[in-house]
């Protein structure tokens, strides 16, 4: 492989692991007795590319104190058979199966899997309702909520396979009503979308206060296609956002993401990974304004594992999260790290 190569997945908004790449930077790992629950990472065996409870379970085993994990929607081992809406299923009674194999103690002590945040198509409106008991069942005591993308953009440059997504999909008339199924059956919804539309989520909040809702990886910041070298402009416009959506007492923020192509930057394109000294300066004015728009008891850390790992390592992502919040409280990095995502997923960690 040339150095400074980089294979891009078919989403075009990240780059695919390499390993050899990765292996030539490793760091001592700050504050290892920190508990983390990582609240975000996905499991699949697609395209080429595989990451399941094996290759999980070497990254969170690289010195920091993972003591469980969420698993969220990844178009993965969906049934091949049966109504197309109940084919998410089968992921559901996948990310159980592989907690019930992470409890065997076979795979280390973190507790990998511990919640469970699946896909329903909220577009079948009202009869979203029975997938979502479906998954419930499937889950067992696990399943927590569902994402259903809202990420799209018109620039394939950035978007990649999102421009075929629906647009305005959060303000839809029908996903509202398969949105309203939600708080009712006590779950929560991901919302993974691009920063020029969080205003689209701030009114599904608001429209629905008691729905517990959490962006995912900072508002999607771009920095590709017409985004690429107004970094301070776009920052100015995200911050806003940011700003706006933080007054929706309903939702909390996932930190992280920022290790993908989606924010501009050229990490996977250099010859050596980066450190977490450099990943803390690049990322420090994202972090830093969820966290003071949010406060760290609305913000968890996530490592969105394997998209993130194009760029950098399992021990240095958290790394790099650890320098940022280096000025933080004690209480605040409880929350950060742990409390927050235990506290929004209602998990029930068995002591490790």
């Amino acid at each position: 492989m040339i150095a400074g190569a980089a294979y891009i997945s078919k989403s075009g908004l990240y780059a695919d692991p390499r390993e050899d790449w990765l292996a030539q930077h490793r760091e001592q790992v700050i504050d290892p007795a920190r508990p983390i629950v990582d609240p975000h990472h996905h499991l699949w065996d697609c395209d080429g590319q595989r990451y399941l409870i094996e290759e999980m379970a070497v990254d969170i085993g690289t010195g920091h104190n993972i003591v469980a994990t969420i698993y969220v929607d990844s178009r993965s081992m969906y049934r091949a058979v049966g109504p197309e809406s109940l084919r998410p299923i089968g992921e559901v009674e996948f990310a159980n199966g592989v907690a019930a194999m992470s409890a065997s103690g076979g795979y280390g002590k973190a507790q990998i899997c511990a919640g469970i945040v699946s896909h329903v198509n909220l577009l079948l409106g009202e009869a979203a309702k029975p997938v979502l008991e479906a998954e419930i069942a499937a889950g067992g005591s696990r399943f927590r909520g569902i994402r259903h993308s809202s990420a799209w953009d018109s620039d394939a440059g950035i978007a990649g396979i999102y421009t075929t997504r629906p647009r305005g999909l959060l303000l839809d008339a029908t996903f509202r009503k398969g949105f309203a199924c939600l708080a009712p059956l006590d779950l929560s919804f991901d919302a993974w979308l691009f920063h020029p539309q969080i205003g689209e989520l701030v009114d599904l909040a608001r429209a629905f206060p008691d729905t517990k809702i959490v962006l995912d990886h900072c508002g999607g910041p771009l920095g590709l296609g017409r985004f690429a070298g107004r970094r301070e402009e776009t920052f100015s416009v995200w911050k806003a956002s940011i700003t706006d959506i933080a007054k929706c007492p309903n939702v909390v923020v996932k930190l992280g993401g920022l290790a993908m192509r989606l924010l501009g930057y050229d990490f996977h394109e250099r010859p050596q990974p980066p450190s977490s000294e450099e990943l803390a300066a690049a990322w420090r004015p994202y972090i830093e304004t969820c966290i003071e728009a949010f406060g760290a008891g609305r913000a968890m850390f996530e490592s969105n594992f394997p998209p993130d790992k194009g760029q950098c390592s399992y021990q240095v992502i958290f790394n790099a999260f650890k320098r940022i919040t280096e000025s933080c409280s004690e209480d605040e990095k409880s929350a950060l790290f742990a409390k927050t995502a235990v506290d929004f997923y209602r998990l029930d960690l068995a002591p490790s």
